[in-house]
């Protein structure tokens, strides 16, 4: 029987850890209130999180609006910022612990159910830093001194 050579499809879940990530794509559309930001870490890895800002009866969705604004102030550093256009977030990097966490919805075709990235413990980061990604012995939570920008 002939075999077939299968490709690398370019697609992996990120695996738990801590890591980086800089914003590449901050897409907001504004009629149904959908928000995806594009991210990716220094190994090249991608991740996505979306966020619907408006209900389907056209309201705002409370739990979105704090999760989304609680996501930005920290990639731009900035808790005291009110409005932003989204674009503000493309170059912005944010460091978090990915964690996986499975659905109670069972997927139909594996049987198995569904596994959702989580990013924890946000923080702003300047940049990739050092190692693209640290284990849980390995924290890489090194912190930046500003002043030492200023002259």
């Amino acid at each position: 029987m002939a075999k077939i050579k299968l490709v690398d499809t370019g697609w992996s879940m990120i695996p738990e850890g801590n890591y980086t990530f800089k914003i590449t794509k901050a897409d907001y559309n504004e009629d149904f209130g959908k928000m995806e930001i594009s991210m990716v870490t220094k190994s090249g890895q991608t991740h996505n999180e979306r966020f619907s800002l408006i209900t389907k009866k056209g309201n705002a969705n409370e739990g979105a609006m704090k999760a989304f604004s609680y996501f930005a102030k920290t990639a731009l550093g900035n808790f005291d910022v009110e409005e932003i256009d989204p674009a503000d977030l493309e170059g912005c990097y944010l460091s978090a612990r990915v964690e996986h966490v499975e659905s109670e919805t069972i997927s139909e075709k594996t049987g198995e159910p569904f596994v959702n990235v989580r990013l924890q413990d946000m923080k702003s980061a300047v940049s990739f830093g050092g190692d693209t990604q640290a284990t849980d012995e390995e924290e890489s939570d090194e912190e930046v001194d500003l002043d030492d920008f200023l002259d």
